[in-house]
């Protein structure tokens, strides 16, 4: 193979770069130190929605960079640099759970298979085109199933030199143990909301502190509760659980029920979302303290919150929580919805 050919570009890789938000600046840089002993796998682990694949893709792009800062942060400006940013580096591979049919068009898998773990193995053994490194970004990895966990193990265990893993995750209970000792962890939390409301008010969002609130602290989410037509179905089912006597259950979460499987999914996961954010708020005005993911909803949380039990709350939260962990798995969204009404107004029913 020639040199030239050996330093072109792979094919454009359809998925989207994703720029470094700045409230991960600090952990860039505080992992860049000690780049002399940088792990051969790296375990990003957090809250979903915070920008974890993207630290991974900054990590990725300064173990490329022919020409690096002095504080080890990539240049932005070497072919390297370049091709990354734009998703043709040919020593860079992203797995995730989207994959490409034949018209190029994305399909999203609910699990990453084993076929696309053996891809990562071929891709290690190959020698590096630029010559620097060669750096794999796994996201979600916790949505490897076991066959393709098992797979990754032997990489794990026997990186070809200058080859670099980094897997995102934010559930890595779900990781196998064998995995997840193999890796150098680092975790995270929600960050402040000083460092993330400037960022979602120069996006666009009217509301930002509402958005961030209904999102749980998750910037990224935060993005897409402000869209407007969410917004719409929230204040529908909201005004639903506002007056649990007189809830529709079959009108309410009909609402999920269009379009194809996994946009049916994907409302019945906001939908728990939802559920779950007004059940702990429910429990936090019960305490005594505000509401934290509807706080424009506080009249109504302030009037419900002495008719309802502490321990069926605590209960019913739970059950959403396992509901919330099933999503991966085959099941009827609405059925699944209908349940979860039904189980709300009961906690209101006389006793």
């Amino acid at each position: 193979m020639s040199d030239d050919a050996r330093d072109a570009p792979a094919a454009a890789d359809p998925l989207p770069w994703q720029p470094l938000p700045p409230w991960h600046e600090a952990a860039l840089a505080a992992a860049l130190e000690r780049r002399a002993t940088w792990p051969h796998a790296l375990l990003l682990h957090g809250p979903a929605g915070i920008g974890k694949e993207a630290l991974a893709l900054a990590f990725a792009q300064a173990l490329l960079c022919e020409a690096p800062r002095a504080d080890g942060r990539a240049c932005g400006e070497c072919p390297s640099c370049r091709y990354a940013t734009a998703g043709q580096h040919p020593d860079l591979m992203r797995v995730t759970q989207v994959s490409f049919d034949d018209d190029g068009e994305p399909v999203t898998k609910e699990t990453i298979g084993v076929d696309r773990i053996r891809d990562v193995t071929s891709f290690t053994q190959l020698t590096a085109h630029r010559q620097r490194a060669k750096v794999v970004v796994i996201a979600p990895a916790e949505r490897m199933n076991a066959n393709a966990a098992n797979a990754l193990l032997k990489t794990l265990e026997e990186p070809p030199a200058a080859t670099y893993l980094m897997l995102v995750t934010a559930a890595p209970g779900r990781l196998p143990a064998t995995i997840v000792s193999r890796c150098r962890k680092l975790p995270f939390g929600y960050p402040a909301a000083e460092a993330v409301l400037p960022w979602l008010a120069a996006r666009g969002l009217a509301d930002p502190a509402l958005a961030l609130a209904q999102a749980g602290g998750a910037p990224f989410a935060a993005l897409a509760f402000a869209d407007a037509g969410w917004q719409g179905e929230r204040r529908a089912w909201l005004a639903a659980l506002a007056e649990p006597a007189r809830l529709p259950v079959l009108a309410t979460a009909a609402r999920i029920d269009a379009g194809g499987k996994d946009a049916r999914r994907a409302r019945l996961a906001q939908a728990l979302d939802l559920l779950l954010g007004w059940a702990a708020d429910l429990a936090r005005v019960s305490s005594g303290a505000p509401p934290r993911v509807h706080p424009d909803c506080a009249a109504a949380l302030a009037r419900l919150a002495p008719r309802v039990a502490p321990l069926p709350l605590f209960r019913y939260h739970r059950t959403l929580l396992r509901q919330r962990a099933l999503l991966a798995h085959p099941l009827q969204p609405r059925l699944v919805a209908e349940a979860m009404l039904l189980d709300y107004r009961a906690l209101f029913a006389p006793a």
